[in-house]
């Protein structure tokens, strides 16, 4: 009926566009809302798919007059609230500081420190302060009151340190610095957001490097850092397209791409809206990497999966980021799956495939929505290859006797080809 229908007077026009508005406004936040890829409507683009993109992907035709609308996917509100919140702050470009004498926070329990303190105490100028929560923060560092307090904890004890945050810690929490990616530092956003600290000031780091563990290095000193991030080719304009780099957020951006970047690890400053869409996609291979990887009874690294259960990996990361655009208003940048696919076949090799109780948390159960691969997946990894024992999974309707693939033994694939 939609197609059929054919609007010759810009009051039509007008009647559709309202009947539109009021249809998102009832349709419920966590449904994306489409017009349909068949839809057409005199004075309208008669949408169309290229085989060469993506299937979500809308390319739409030039219209037959000067008034068009063109409507793609819309989540929940969420999203559209931080753009306009964007759009006030009036900000076109980045406020960067420069990188100095930082703090640098690490657990006080020594089972809980974390190969990220050596990184990034290794990345400095051999001028920083090493701190646990118990200690108290120097007043001034380099002759500056305001400096970056790297937080390197791992995220389970994340919680604990904010609440327990002393009135000196809580006056210079916009100069905490935060880390997510990896399967060491997971996904904090949850935390931080309990306690209102996913802002845009708040200075957030998507690792893109190596975290050697200590006594990696000759004289039993861990090594330094290493770049990860991967040239995947060059787009349309003939930029070089990257793919595993890290991202920095907030206050301290400039500070923290300046000490990577002194050691030849690329650094992207950006926007919070643009650093969200970067630690979502990194969350995303850290989950389905690490769990196709880790259900198979040989050993498997994270190149493997690239190489040979493609097919598994892009079927979980699909229900993900579906759930992602519906529950968390994010909606990841075409092309992630190129991206997470070179980073695994040019970064993975040697890499294991590995489920930690204590990272569960912060790693698999960080998905919105009913995710039933994963769940299949993680109830498989618990029930059958003795992982996860004490981690909470998410129940399944039915208990998962075989893996929904040929992944679970043998070769590779088990036609009995390597």
């Amino acid at each position: 009926a939609a197609e059929a229908t054919t609007f010759t007077s810009s009051a039509r026009k007008m009647a559709f566009l309202i009947t539109t508005a009021v249809l998102m406004a009832v349709i419920p936040s966590s449904r994306a809302f489409q017009i349909p890829a068949t839809l057409s409507v005199r004075g309208y683009a008669r949408p169309r798919t290229t085989e060469s993109e993506n299937k979500a992907s809308i390319v739409y035709t030039k219209p037959s007059s000067s008034w068009a609308l063109g409507m793609a996917t819309w989540s929940n509100g969420q999203a559209i609230q931080e753009y306009k919140d964007f759009l006030a702050t009036g900000k076109l470009e980045l406020e960067k500081e420069d990188d100095g004498p930082s703090v640098i926070v690490q657990s006080s329990n020594p089972s809980n420190i974390i190969p990220l303190t050596d990184a990034i105490n290794g990345l400095g100028n051999g001028d920083d302060v090493i701190l646990t929560p118990n200690d108290s923060l120097p007043p001034s560092l380099g002759g500056k009151t305001s400096y970056p307090i790297y937080i390197t904890l791992p995220p389970y004890d994340l919680k604990e340190f904010i609440q327990n945050l002393n009135d000196d810690w809580k006056a210079r929490a916009e100069d905490f610095v935060f880390f997510s990616g990896t399967k060491i530092c997971g996904v904090v956003e949850p935390i931080l957001r309990e306690f209102g600290m996913c802002r845009d000031a708040m200075t957030q780091v998507v690792v893109g490097f190596t975290l050697p563990p200590p006594g990696s290095g000759l004289g039993g000193v861990a090594r330094n850092p290493e770049c990860m991030a991967c040239n995947i080719g060059v787009d349309a304009q003939g930029d070089i397209k990257w793919a595993g780099e890290s991202q920095a957020c907030g206050k301290w951006n400039g500070a923290v791409a300046g000490r990577l970047d002194a050691y030849g690890i690329r650094c992207k400053t950006v926007f919070y809206r643009e650093w969200r869409r970067a630690m979502w996609e990194r969350a995303l291979y850290d989950a389905v990497w690490n769990l196709i990887g880790a259900v198979r009874v040989e050993d498997t690294d994270h190149a493997d999966v690239a190489m040979f259960f493609d097919v598994e990996a892009s079927d979980m990361m699909w229900e993900l980021v579906n759930n992602l655009r519906g529950g968390l208003a994010v909606t990841l940048i075409y092309g992630f799956e190129d991206r997470l696919l070179s980073i695994a076949e040019m970064r993975g090799k040697d890499e294991p495939c590995e489920l930690i109780d204590e990272m569960f948390d912060h790693l698999q159960n960080v998905f919105p929505g009913s995710c039933v691969m994963l769940n299949e997946y993680l109830n498989y990894a618990k029930d059958r290859r003795g992982l996860l024992q004490g981690a909470k999974v998410p129940p399944v309707p039915t208990e998962l006797s075989e893996l929904p693939s040929l992944i679970k033994t043998g070769n590779l694939r088990a036609n009995g080809v390597i």
